[in-house]
């Protein structure tokens, strides 16, 4: 595994696999500068410490991290909020309901911002196997939060093959459970949404085809119902990075990545409607460049104590060759497909 992010960034630049920069790409199609359009969702990292080990992570989270978000850098992810137009606030780790902090953070976003729309990512798996979690589920529907899960196949084997033995079935437990309280049911208003990612170096299959196949599969066999699934490509970064490498696959997945290059991705890039949030409350364009270290343009404000809507809209988007993973076949963002 790489020691550090510059070390990934320097390999993506760097590495010849006969690829144009993804800067030079956006250029010739007509696509750049690459600016927002706008910041209606703060994606908010709270801690990089995780109870699983997933092939496909691409923050490297796990048991031994131990970077975690204080509770003054969530106060001052409440005032940003306060003082914008944000409508999503979108909370993501790691396991993010490992905080210690995680209950205090939701309660006080409902309470400053009844209206936003609060997403959770979630593994599933705490909610069933440790004791201090189960009344969690109970706690998220009280406050009307959105979870979006992770579930990269319907095959068991599957899963547990990228995520660890027994994961698949602590995932089914825990979403037969949401269920019974509600979620991913009609009229409930209370939403689950799935995630799969590839357990090979390809791009995901469509969307609409691969929801219908686990809409049918996950009710035939456990009985399970949800609202959506969203297909995200892998990005070769941390972990999936490794394994490129170690497999000898690097140069054949960047290749698929930039010759599978859409241009009409382009405006739908989570980075040109999204703000990306550190654990140490540093900004960033997405969480893949959170990952990276790569920071937002000089002139950009670089802390959320600083969140300033105008100079922040007033950037350029920091890019890099993990880019085409986004703008790859029909794109790919925190919440799917965007085509």
């Amino acid at each position: 595994m790489f020691a550090t992010a510059d070390a990934q960034v320097k390999l993506l630049e760097e590495t010849d696999c006969g690829i144009l920069p993804f800067r030079n790409t956006l250029e010739e199609s007509g696509c750049a500068p690459l600016t927002p359009a706008g910041i209606d969702v703060l994606q908010i990292n709270i801690g990089y410490v995780c109870n699983l080990l997933c092939r496909h992570c691409h923050v490297d989270a796990g048991p031994d991290r131990r970077e975690m978000m204080t509770r003054q850098t969530m106060l001052q992810c409440l005032d940003a909020l306060f003082n914008s137009t944000i409508t999503t606030i979108d909370i993501t780790g790691g396991a993010p309901e490992m905080s210690p902090d995680f209950r205090w953070f939701i309660e006080s976003i409902r309470t400053r911002a009844p209206a936003a729309t609060i997403i959770v990512r979630t593994n599933l798996t705490l909610f069933t196997a440790h004791d201090e979690y189960r009344d969690l589920p109970e706690f998220l529907k009280q406050h009307g939060v959105t979870l979006i899960a992770s579930l990269p196949c319907y095959s068991k084997k599957n899963v547990d093959d990228m995520r660890g033995d027994g994961v698949f079935g602590r995932s089914i437990e825990a979403l037969k459970f949401l269920n019974n309280l509600g979620y991913g049911k009609e009229q409930t208003g209370l939403e689950i949404n799935l995630v799969y990612n590839s357990g090979d170096v390809s791009l995901p299959k469509n969307q609409h085809e691969l929801e219908n196949e686990y809409r049918n599969q996950l009710f035939k066999e456990h009985g399970i119902v949800f609202n959506h699934l969203y297909t995200i490509t892998n990005m070769p970064i941390n972990r999936f990075l490794n394994d490129l490498l170690e497999s000898g696959q690097y140069c054949q997945y960047m290749s698929l990545l930039a010759k599978s290059y859409n241009p009409m991705a382009v405006n739908n890039l989570m980075c040109r409607t999204t703000l990306s949030v550190g654990w140490d409350g540093t900004l960033y364009d997405c969480d893949f460049n959170q990952m990276l270290n790569l920071p937002l343009e000089q002139r950009a404000p670089q802390h959320i104590s600083l969140y300033n809507r105008d100079k922040l809209l007033d950037r350029h988007i920091t890019l890099g060759q993990h880019c085409y993973g986004c703008t790859a076949g029909a794109g790919s963002s925190c919440q799917g497909s965007l085509l």
